[in-house]
């Protein structure tokens, strides 16, 4: 055992945390510590490094085992030196060998003393058993892969925001390389690419794990083991969180029979006891019962314990078939091109996520449709839009002398106070913290505040950014619940990969200063992405040899190489002709596909349920053909190529 609880119980104010909780933190676990908000994980991870000390029990820890604790309070830190100072920070006694080798080899160059030499050598194999020479590279390669450019890595710590701040403190963390590493809401702060490569590095992290996120694909991707604290008890489940979510139900199924069989049992007797406890001849027996129904281990009923969420949107009128249309926009910001001269349209139905890397200006566009931001361009709204906008630096909009319901009531959504009520609860207020002041609020519930009361608004437009950035599991789920409800379009920004999974029918990108759509889900693109970059790579290898074969054409002459026989020309030509052949079907249904795509769109088709469903069908039919085809094009480029090479 690296770390853990023994019958620990421990107290926060008059609120208990855990009670008689053991844990034991094995060598090489990936844990996920998962609970609502506000039942004390971040605490308990407090308790395991020794921060908090419990009431009862004890916290055990290995002689030589190192913890590393990544956490929101360490924003408070400070400092002019450069990002990649304070990640190489984690090499201290690298550092100070360095200096110590430098000053010592002066030395030595003066005097030549044998001693000075020894101990010079000594140091340099020490050096050399921490890998202290590949420190400068090892920083730097960590650094880009949570993204940070070259030149960004010499900038000073202090002129970054505190989400790349935190970017530079994993990077510490990591190359710091503890036994157990400790880590709150690791993915909060970072994008796609940045989580994607997180979890490629940590899934080869000699050590344990343990991560608090609200995350569910980073959690299922990254654990092997599930830790609930729930009602003051700690929970174990031996699986990633797809397999908890699975077996709580399991669990709470047989919990919830086995103290049904056990009432019918108590009931029984209780009867038994009742009917013969006044007659001589059975008095004996009902008071054995008593004794032994007093003695019984009672099953405790059990019931999830979670907010549920029932709203109906009433959207005040219906818009027109486009919501907004961007024509020609450009937005710069001193010498960084976010947009140039590009365009898009947003029409009725549609659900899109914004997604892509940090810097590539999501938010920015988001700004720009919502009329926040200044840009060049057109930007129209269609008939009747009615919109509302949730960002975070809104939640200065927000009345401070307002109690919570008061602002809800103010988005004047006619809804009466118990449907308000209920979606508060969806947000973590229930019972008298609605009645909770604004101005007392920390920064993460008055971002909960603003994001419901843009639920709650008649906007039949909504525009989302990090939307799920305070909120645990089960009020991601609410949420998305929530919005498939919803019958009006939206647009969002979120790292989220499970929430964008869950929510979008579209995809946008900023790629190369243009909005790219994808049509589609967040998994089809997904599948889109990696086939584009496989088949990029397989052009990129065979690229010699495609130019070699380009050279042969320019002499009007297909060069038969002597030693190629006539069975080998003759299967080379009928090769070439199935390519052809293969071309021209991969071209018609192309077309077929585009054509498809615009119906789906079509009110007359979408509007009749027959029409849409056999559209639908053969739209899935064509797509499904063209990946043979692809792939039988794949397969024959590759024999072409052997026969000519």
């Amino acid at each position: 055992m690296l770390l853990g609880l023994q019958n620990v119980t421990f107290e926060f104010g008059a609120r208990t945390i855990v009670e008689d909780a053991t844990w034991h933190i094995q060598p090489n676990e990936r844990i996920g510590l998962i609970g609502y908000n506000g039942t004390g994980k971040s605490t308990l991870l407090k308790v395991l490094t020794g921060q908090y000390t419990p009431s009862k029990g004890t916290v055990e820890k290995g002689r030589e085992t190192t913890i590393g604790f990544l956490h929101q309070d360490l924003l408070g830190f400070d400092t002019e030196d450069s990002i990649l100072e304070v990640a190489l920070g984690a090499f201290e006694r690298v550092k100070q060998l360095e200096k110590e080798l430098e000053v010592m080899g002066e030395e030595l160059a003066k005097t030549g003393d044998e001693k000075l030499a020894n101990d010079y050598a000594e140091l340099l194999h020490e050096m050399d058993v921490l890998d202290g020479y590949s420190i400068h590279h090892r920083t730097e390669e960590i650094l880009q892969g949570l993204g940070f450019t070259n030149a960004e890595l010499h900038k000073p710590y202090k002129n970054f925001s505190g989400g790349w701040r935190m970017r530079v403190l994993l990077a510490k963390m990591i190359l710091q390389h503890p036994d157990v590493l400790l880590m709150d809401e690791p993915t909060n702060h970072l994008d796609m690419p940045s989580i994607e490569w997180l979890e490629k590095y940590l899934q080869h992290y000699q050590g344990s794990v343990v991560i608090v996120s609200h995350d569910r694909f980073f959690l299922d991707r990254m654990t092997n083991k599930i830790v609930e604290l729930y009602q003051q008890q700690l929970h174990f489940y031996t699986g990633n969180y797809s397999y908890y979510e699975k077996e709580k139900e399991i669990r709470i199924d047989m919990q919830k029979k086995a103290f049904e069989n056990q009432q019918d049992y108590i009931r029984q007797q209780e009867r038994f006891v009742e009917r013969f406890k006044a007659k001589a001849s059975k008095a004996a027996q009902a008071q054995s019962i008593v004794k032994r129904l007093d003695k019984l281990d009672r099953i405790e009923d059990v019931e999830i314990e979670r907010p549920n969420m029932r709203i109906n949107f009433a959207l005040e009128r219906q818009p027109g078939k486009i919501i907004c249309t961007l024509k020609n926009i450009t937005k710069r910001f001193k010498d960084v091109h976010i947009v140039e001269n590009t365009g898009a349209e947003i029409d009725r139905g549609d659900k899109i996520a914004l997604i892509g890397a940090n810097g590539k200006g999501k938010s920015t566009l988001l700004r720009i449709i919502a009329g926040a931001e200044t840009f060049d361009g057109e930007r129209e709204w269609g008939h009747n839009v009615m919109e509302s906008f949730y960002a975070q630096h809104q939640l200065e909009a927000l009345n401070m002398n307002n109690d919570i319901l008061e602002e809800l009531k103010d988005a004047r959504s006619g809804k009466n106070d118990l449907e308000l009520r209920s979606l508060l609860g969806a947000f973590l207020f229930s019972g008298d913290t609605v009645e909770k002041k604004i101005k007392v609020l920390s920064g993460g519930e008055k971002a909960r505040v603003a994001l419901a009361k843009t639920i709650a608004s008649k906007a039949n437009f909504l525009m989302l950014d990090e939307p799920t950035n305070h909120l645990d599991i089960h009020s991601v789920d609410l949420l998305v619940e929530a919005l498939n409800k919803y019958e009006g379009s939206l647009i969002l920004v979120s790292h989220d990969r499970y929430f964008i999974s869950r929510i979008a029918n579209k995809i946008w990108e900023i790629d190369n200063q243009e909005i790219k759509e994808f049509k589609g889900t967040y998994a089809e693109w997904e599948d889109w992405k990696e086939r584009k970059l496989k088949t990029e790579a397989a052009a990129k290898k065979n690229e010699p040899t495609q130019q070699k074969v380009e050279k042969q054409e320019i002499k009007k002459e297909v060069a038969v190489q002597p030693n190629v026989s006539n069975d080998a020309k003759k299967e080379l030509q009928k090769l070439k002709n199935q390519f052809k052949q293969i071309e021209e079907k991969i071209a018609s249904l192309q077309i077929d596909k585009t054509n498809l795509e615009t119906k789906l769109g079509e009110s007359e088709i979408y509007g009749n349920k027959e029409k849409f469903l056999q559209t639908e069908t053969d739209y899935k039919k064509t797509n499904e053909e063209l990946k043979i085809l692809h792939q039988q094009y794949e397969v024959l480029f590759e024999k072409i190529l052997e026969l000519e090479g």
